[in-house]
């Protein structure tokens, strides 16, 4: 050890290495290095990207209660405007169920909103018709 710089060496270099060399391995270890931070923030985005298994759940079901709510108030507000005492209410809370389930699977991704299934959904989102 007796080219290190704790022996009295000032320049704190051993005898065998150059600066190429040294400027080499930092070019390398700063390359090393941004391919891991990079990685790292792909990483952390597509976890931030996710919303956990709870929040999933309190969406999807708000999503189909809600449906079910609208089509049992649309129901009774036309029974009372109507008169047709029942028939409203058990046609549109089928109505809201069917809509609450489609509401359900668009959400979860497993059916595509109407605009990407036609086609559309890139035309839309960037201005042009």
């Amino acid at each position: 050890m007796s080219g290190s710089s704790q022996n009295g060496n000032e320049d704190g270099r051993t005898e065998g290495t150059s600066e190429a060399d040294l400027s080499e391995r930092r070019s390398r270890l700063n390359r090393m290095l941004e391919g891991q931070r990079a990685a790292e923030d792909a990483e952390r985005k597509s976890r931030n990207g996710k919303p956990s298994g709870y929040a999933q759940a309190m969406k999807l079901s708000s999503e189909f209660i809600a449906g079910i709510v609208v089509g049992c108030g649309m129901g009774w507000v036309c029974d009372h405007w109507l008169g047709t005492s029942p028939f409203g209410l058990i046609v549109f809370l089928l109505i809201g169920f069917a809509a609450g389930v489609l509401n359900v699977l668009r959400a979860a991704g497993e059916v595509a909103h109407p605009e990407t299934r036609m086609g559309r959904g890139d035309a839309n989102k960037d201005g042009s018709e």
